[in-house]
C-alpha cells in the first residue's frame, strides 16, 4: 500500500510538513509496512514558500523590508533547489498577520515590502518567480509594490506618492518605464484564487476591506481612491484593467501586477504548487491520498488545497480522505469535488486555544483511527 500525504498547514497551529509528519506517525502505528510519501502543500497563501522549498530541497532566505505599517521588518522568500525559481509570499512582507488587530487600517498599509522581496529574488538571477498574493493587509492597488520595483507614481510636486490606500488620490502622473528591467525577461506566475474586479460592491475594498480593518466610510474612500489610481494607469497604458478577473485580489495588488509585471500570468495557487512538487508523478500509483487544512467548508471548493489535491488524485481514480481542525455544516459539498471522506481532529467541544495547542496530538490520533478503519477493510 502506498499512501500519499499532502495536506496544507493548519493555520496558527501546524505547518504543512508538521501536519504530514503527524498523519504519518498515526498511520504507521497501524500500518507500519505501507509506503508513505509526504508532500506538504499550499494554495498560494501562507505556507507556499515552505511547501515548494521542502518539495524541491531549496532554501529560505531572509530579507529586511518595509512592512505593511511602513516600519522595517524581517521577511523571507524561497529559492528552489536548482536556484531557477524564487517563491515570494505577499503575506511574508505585507500580510495581515503582521499587523496587530488594533492597528489594522488599509488607509495606511503598503505593499512596498512585497516589491522589495521580488527585487531581492531577482538579485539571485532567477528567471521564474511564483508570487503568492493571499493574506494581504493592504488596499493600495499594488502601488507600494510598483514603487519598490522602480515605478514612478508621482504627485503634483513630482514626488512619489505616500504609502497607503488613502494617498492614491494624490497620484498625478505615472511612469512605468523605470520598472526594474529584469522583470521583462522573468516569468512571473501569480498564485491567485480570487476573481473579483478592482472596484465596486464586488471589488477589493468592499469585499476584503472589512477584514483588514476598514469601516464603511473607509471602504468608500478606498474604492474612490482605487478608481482614481485605475484611471491614471489606464491613461498611461491605454488599457482598462480594472474589471479583469483577479484585479481586486490582495487589496488590488492583482491590478498592480497586471499593470506593472509584463510577463505575469495568473493561475490558481494550488495548481502552481501541484505542478512544482510534481504531484502527478508521486500520486499516480498510490493506494490512498490524505489531504487537509485547518477548516473545511463550502469555500474549500474554490481553489483550496484539499480540492486541488483531490482533483489531481481523481485523474488516477485514487480515493481521497481529508482531515481538518474544523468541519463546517456546509462542508458536504466537497464530496462532489473528489473528497470521499472527512474527519475532524477535534475530539469534542473544546476551547480554540486548546485545539490549536494540541493539534499535533489530535492529528496523530485521528490518523491512527483512520488507519484502523482501513486495516479493518472499511475503506477500499
Amino acid at each position: 500500500m502506498k499512501i500519499v500525504i499532502a495536506p496544507d498547514s493548519f493555520k496558527e497551529s501546524l505547518t504543512a510538513i508538521e501536519v504530514a509528519n503527524f498523519i504519518e506517525t498515526g498511520f504507521k502505528e497501524i500500518l507500519p509496512d505501507a509506503e508513505y510519501v509526504k508532500i506538504p502543500m499550499a494554495d498560494g497563501g501562507e505556507g507556499t514558500v515552505q511547501s515548494i522549498v521542502d518539495a524541491t530541497q531549496g532554501r529560505i532566505l531572509e530579507k529586511q523590508v518595509i512592512g505593511p505599517l511602513g516600519i522595517p521588518i524581517h521577511a523571507y522568500f524561497g529559492l528552489s533547489g536548482n536556484g531557477e525559481t524564487a517563491i515570494v509570499e505577499m503575506a511574508a512582507a505585507s500580510g495581515l498577520q503582521l499587523v496587530p488587530q488594533e492597528k489594522r487600517n488599509p488607509l495606511i498599509t503598503t505593499s512596498y515590502g512585497t516589491g522589495e522581496l521580488i527585487s531581492a529574488a531577482l538579485d539571485y538571477g532567477v528567471k521564474h518567480i511564483i508570487l503568492g498574493i493571499g493574506g494581504s493587509a493592504t488596499n493600495d492597488g499594488g502601488a507600494g509594490m510598483i514603487q519598490a520595483l522602480g515605478g514612478q507614481l508621482l504627485n503634483s510636486k513630482g514626488k512619489q506618492i505616500r504609502f497607503g490606500g488613502s494617498n492614491l488620490i494624490e497620484l498625478s502622473s505615472v511612469d512605468l518605464t523605470t520598472i526594474d528591467k529584469r522583470l521583462h525577461t522573468t516569468k512571473i506566475e501569480v498564485a491567485c484564487d480570487v476573481n473579483h474586479p478592482l472596484l465596486g460592491p464586488n471589488g477589493a475594498s468592499s469585499v476584503f476591506g472589512p477584514q483588514k480593518g476598514a469601516s464603511p466610510k473607509m471602504i468608500e474612500i478606498l474604492d474612490n481612491n482605487l478608481a482614481h489610481f485605475a484611471s491614471m494607469i489606464e491613461s498611461y497604458l491605454h488599457v482598462d484593467l480594472r474589471n479583469n478577473p483577479g484585479a481586486g485580489a490582495a487589496g488590488g495588488l492583482g491590478f498592480g501586477a497586471m499593470a506593472a509585471l509584463s510577463l505575469a500570468q495568473f493561475k490558481k495557487g494550488v495548481d502552481i504548487v501541484l505542478e512544482k512538487v510534481n504531484f502527478d508523478h508521486h500520486v499516480k500509483n498510490a493506494s490512498l491520498v490524505i489531504t487537509g487544512e485547518g477548516r473545511i467548508d463550502s469555500q474549500t471548493i474554490h481553489g483550496k488545497t484539499p480540492i486541488g489535491v483531490a482533483r489531481a488524485a481523481k485523474k488516477f481514480n485514487i480515493p481521497v480522505i481529508a482531515i481538518a481542525g474544523e468541519i463546517s455544516n456546509d462542508s458536504e459539498i466537497v464530496k462532489n469535488h473528489g473528497i470521499d471522506a472527512l474527519f475532524s481532529i477535534v475530539p469534542g467541544a473544546i476551547p480554540l486555544s486548546q485545539a490549536l495547542k494540541q493539534a499535533d496530538t489530535y492529528t496523530t490520533k485521528t490518523a491512527k483511527n483512520i488507519a484502523s478503519l482501513i486495516s479493518l477493510g472499511l475503506f477500499k
